[in-house]
């Protein structure tokens, strides 16, 4: 008797399926305790307690915790790009959109900061996907950046705008970007950032 029926093939499609959700429920695993407590909270071991599947599940689905810790990255990074090309094809005013892309990036860096310095690190892991998500969802800001200053001055432009976004985010997160003191916020400095940018020719 043939193995190849369907009900063979339903089989091979919910172990698939399965296989898949635990993958995810390990990576939302990681995510917390990455939250919780950065990088060094996130060990294979723990990642497979906390999602509730097995402690020994992660070292199936990873091979380290640097592939694990790749694969969050790649994923925060991918999840930025679809809000860009969401903003890309709205037919929004261009500065509204650069607007939103940067506030979005620092939202993410207010909310999730460990995730957010794991985005912008090298990774430790193999690096191809990542850099394949990373080159789309800069592609898609430079874009957005285009539109406003003209492609020839995307790229100098683009640059200043997210090292911009950086330090904000940065002074942010530590205090120091303190409204009694500054008379300002992240908000109207994304503003002023984009008011000075020169018109396309």
């Amino acid at each position: 008797m043939s193995t190849q029926g369907p009900a063979y093939a339903l089989r091979v499609t919910t172990r698939s399926e399965s296989a898949a959700a635990t993958r995810r429920s390990l990576i939302e695993a990681a995510g917390v305790l990455l939250d919780l407590g950065g990088v060094e909270a996130v060990t294979l071991r723990e990642v497979g307690a906390r999602s509730g599947v097995s402690r020994s599940a992660a070292y199936r689905h990873f091979a380290d915790k640097d592939t694990l810790l790749t694969e969050l990255a790649t994923n925060a990074l991918r999840e930025l790009g679809d809000v860009l090309e969401v903003l890309v094809n709205s037919g929004d005013p261009p500065k509204d959109c650069l607007r939103s892309a940067l506030l979005s990036l620092i939202t993410v860096g207010r909310t999730r900061p460990h995730l957010y310095r794991l985005m912008f690190t090298t990774p430790a892991g193999d690096p191809t996907e990542a850099v394949r998500v990373a080159e789309r969802t800069q592609g898609l800001f430079l874009d957005m950046v285009g539109r406003v200053t003209g492609p020839r001055q995307a790229g100098r432009y683009g640059a200043l705008l997210l090292t911009s976004a950086h330090g904000i985010t940065g002074l942010d997160l530590s205090g120091h970007l303190d409204l009694d003191k500054w008379h300002t916020s992240a908000e109207e400095l994304v503003d002023t950032l984009i008011s000075l940018l020169p018109k396309a020719k």
